[in-house]
C-alpha cells in the first residue's frame, strides 16, 4: 500500500534532492539514480546484466562501469546468459582486447562461469528472479537511511545470498557486491529519506 507524502517529501521531489552518492551535474549518474537504482527488477536478463556489471566493478567506481555499459552490452551478447555461457577461449581472448570493457581476465572468465551457473539456477527455480527475491521474503526491504553514512556495505541478507551463490560456484559475488545488486535491483530501498526517489519507491 502506497504511503502518503509529507510536505518534506513533496519538497524533495520538487527540488530533485538526490542521494549524496550521486555526482551533481553528471547526467549519466543522475539518470541512473533517477530511473533505475532501487526500482524492483523481475526480469532475468536485467538481473544477469547487473551481475556482470557489478562483478566488473569490484575495486572500481560505479561511474567507471556505467560509462562502459554499452561496451559491455555489445561484448556480452546483450546480456543473454545462454550466449555468454557458450563463450570459449577464443572469445575470452578477443574480449581481452576490447577497449569498451574492463580488460581483466579473471572478471571476464567469471562472467562466463556465472552465466553457466545462472542457467542452472533458472532450471532449478524457474527463474533467477524467483531465486534471488526469496532472500528478502519476496518484497523490497524498505529502509530509512538518513545519511549515506547509514548505508552498510553488506547486510545479513546479502551475506546469505553471497554464501549461497559461492556454494554454487559463482565468482565475484561477495556480500558487498551482492548488496550492491540488491540495491540496484530494488530488493532493498536504500535511497536516503531526503531523496525524492525514496517515497516514490516505498510501497
Amino acid at each position: 500500500m502506497a504511503i502518503s507524502l509529507s510536505w518534506d517529501d513533496i519538497m524533495c521531489a520538487k527540488n530533485n534532492i538526490r542521494c549524496q552518492w550521486v555526482t551533481e551535474g553528471q547526467a549519466l549518474y543522475e539518470n541512473y539514480h533517477d530511473t533505475e537504482w532501487g526500482v524492483p527488477v523481475h526480469d532475468d536478463y536485467k538481473h544477469f546484466e547487473f551481475l556482470i556489471l557489478e562483478g566488473a566493478q569490484a575495486g572500481l567506481s560505479w561511474i567507471t562501469i556505467l560509462k562502459r555499459r554499452e561496451g559491455y552490452r555489445k561484448a556480452f551478447a546483450n546480456f543473454d546468459p545462454k550466449k555468454v555461457a557458450a563463450f570459449g577461449e577464443d572469445k575470452i581472448a578477443a574480449l581481452m582486447l576490447d577497449e569498451g570493457i574492463i580488460r581483466n581476465k579473471l572478471k571476464i572468465q567469471s562472467a562466463v562461469t556465472n552465466a553457466k551457473l545462472f542457467l542452472d539456477i533458472q532450471k532449478e527455480f524457474g527463474s533467477f528472479d524467483a531465486y534471488v527475491w526469496q532472500f528478502v521474503g519476496g518484497s523490497p526491504l524498505q529502509n530509512r537511511r538518513t545519511s549515506i553514512r547509514d548505508v552498510p556495505a553488506e547486510t545479513p541478507e546479502s551475506q546469505a545470498l553471497s554464501r549461497d551463490l559461492r556454494k554454487r560456484g559463482f565468482k565475484f559475488v561477495g556480500p558487498t557486491v551482492m548488496y550492491a545488486h540488491m540495491q540496484a535491483t530494488g530488493l532493498v530501498n536504500d535511497h536516503t529519506i531526503d531523496c525524492f526517489r525514496y517515497s516514490q519507491l516505498c510501497s
